[in-house]
């Protein structure tokens, strides 16, 4: 059984998208796809603070529709330096600030304006942070031309994969009948959402994967947990969210 994940590359994202990774075989940053428009979190993620979950967003150029690979940062602003202030003031009280830091100052350093590169670096990093060792890759790599659920069969035939593991953002987009009958199986992620420590407050499952490095440090691979959900067993839940 080979189990592969593809996801988009987000910016410094949650816990939830490393339970994605320590399951998976096969990683495949999905970056040939078109930016997202509205509300997501390919440029954006929640950092805790002592006046709840804050916003920290990275500035794109947008000249119109582009794919996530096409995307550039804007250095204007000098949002690095204003994300790593805004991380260090709010965890300075944490016992692994230091190590969080280090991998921020590490992606930070990239000599790259690619959102996805940043992105991608980030992810990758982490996950050797707490010893998750898939394979990584890249779907641009692979050169495939249809879109939405037709080039996840052909990123999935292409990798030999069996299971497909989906984050619950699929749920309304992906045709689980079309992969199920060219033998690939579909599983949502049932995230735990496990409570780890934290500052500031009530626990927030939901910020940045930052926050769990600087409180616990390599001991947070504990709270990396959750399983799947056969993808049928999913929609009769309503699961989502």
């Amino acid at each position: 059984m080979k189990r592969i994940v593809i996801s988009q590359p987000f910016y410094l994202p949650w816990v939830g998208l490393f339970e994605q990774v320590r399951l998976a075989d096969v990683f495949v940053h999905f970056d040939d796809v078109q930016f997202p428009l509205g509300r997501h979190f390919m440029n954006r993620v929640e950092v805790k603070t002592p006046n709840g979950a804050q916003w920290m967003t990275v500035p794109v150029l947008r000249p119109g529709l582009q794919l996530i690979n096409e995307v550039v940062v804007s250095n204007v602003s000098r949002w690095r330096d204003k994300h790593r202030k805004t991380l260090l003031y709010n965890y300075a009280k944490a016992p692994y600030v230091n190590e969080m830091m280090e991998i921020v100052d590490s992606v930070f350093a990239l000599k790259t304006d690619s959102l996805a590169e940043i992105n991608i670096c980030a992810i990758e990093r982490i996950s050797a942070y707490f010893g998750l060792s898939p394979r990584f890759c890249l779907s641009s790599s692979y050169g495939i031309k249809s879109s939405s659920s037709a080039q996840v069969l052909e990123l999935m035939q292409c990798l030999e994969g069996d299971v497909l593991i989906e984050g619950h953002g699929a749920k309304n987009f992906l045709d689980h009948e079309l992969l199920e009958r060219n033998g690939v199986s579909v599983e949502y992620m049932r995230y735990e959402r496990a409570p780890c420590p934290q500052l500031h407050g009530a626990f927030d499952p939901h910020v940045t994967i930052l926050d769990l490095i600087a409180n616990t440090g390599h001991a947070g691979i504990e709270f990396i947990r959750s399983g799947t959900i056969p993808w049928r067993d999913f929609i009769k839940e309503g699961q989502g969210g």
